[in-house]
């Protein structure tokens, strides 16, 4: 009578591959995560922006100070980054500058987007290395 199942080398060739497909797909997989959590960065500050355009038409400035924005506005809550908003190069409330930075918890320390009144977006960290692009990365190597 002959045995059934599966040789040794059998379950090592079948180990080793599935080994092969997780080594491809697991940076991929990270990746397109961490796009994810920057769509989150990037929709908050534009929703930020617009209710910030809404409070100048409203009160002829922004309502922002050197650590604030918009006469109290809550700022967007997102899991993975914090939002915050203050002057901008102008140094006045006719100015702001927010500002999505990466929370270790979330996964996205060493990311930072911005955007100020005159809706000039930039990044200014990208995956832990300092950078200066004049547009909001959606991933590594993008270029403006």
């Amino acid at each position: 009578m002959k045995s059934r199942g599966f040789t040794l080398i059998e379950l090592m060739i079948t180990v080793a591959v599935i080994g092969i497909l997780s080594a491809v797909a697991y940076p991929s997989y990270t990746s397109y995560i961490s796009r994810g959590k920057i769509a989150e960065a990037t929709g908050a500050l534009g929703t930020l922006r617009v209710g910030l355009e809404q409070y100048y038409q409203d009160n002829r400035n922004y309502g922002s100070t050197a650590t604030a924005c918009g006469g109290g506005m809550v700022m967007p809550i997102t899991p993975s980054f914090t939002v915050t908003c203050s002057w901008d190069a102008g140094g006045t409330s006719q100015s702001f500058l927010a500002t999505a930075s990466g929370t270790a918890a979330g996964g996205m320390a060493g990311y930072v987007f911005r955007v100020n009144d005159a809706n000039a977006q930039s990044t200014t960290q990208f995956a832990g290395a300092a950078v200066a692009a004049a547009c909001w990365m959606k991933k590594s190597g993008d270029t403006c």
